[in-house]
């Protein structure tokens, strides 16, 4: 079963590269009494989230700070070596979005938001979806109804709805 607005998130591991390599993060961590916009995407340098949902975060970033957003974070079905190159490539990282990874896709599992394309080499991967967490309890859930698709998951949707 899919989460839904008014649902806690569960306890996740994320893992992102530190000064020192890989380093874990702790979902409660990031959304403990947080405000917090969570996007999520199918894959690192696909198509739709290389050019439109990854930039759609960078372009309204301050506009979430505006809104009292401490912290915008994309996950992926990655590894953390492939979620800093994309990063870098993005400007991701210098716009401040933290790019972690659900290398295992258990959070996204666990959530409900996993999916399969064999056809294109997509196995255990996200749906498109964004959503905004108050001390991690979702309270705007926004899912693509096609991995291809950007419009509802966008930061500019994200940003109206809160």
């Amino acid at each position: 079963m899919a989460i839904s607005v008014g649902d806690k998130l569960p306890e996740a591991t994320f893992v992102r590269m530190g000064a020192e390599g890989p380093e874990e993060v702790k979902l409660s961590d990031l959304t403990s009494g947080r405000k917090v916009a969570i996007f999520a995407v199918p894959g690192a340098f696909t198509p739709t989230c290389h050019s439109a949902h990854v930039p759609s975060f960078i372009r309204t970033k301050d506009e979430f700070v505006a809104k009292g957003v401490d912290e915008i974070v994309c996950i992926s079905v990655n590894d953390p070596f492939v979620m800093k190159e994309w990063a870098a490539a993005t400007g991701a990282d210098t716009a401040g979005i933290a790019m972690l990874a659900d290398a295992e896709s258990a959070f996204t599992t666990s959530i409900g938001m996993n999916f399969d394309a064999p056809p294109v080499g997509l196995m255990a991967r996200s749906k498109r979806y964004a959503m905004f967490v108050d001390n991690g309890v979702v309270k705007v859930l926004n899912e693509e109804a096609s991995p291809g698709e950007c419009e509802i998951a966008a930061g500019e949707t994200l940003l109206d709805a809160i």
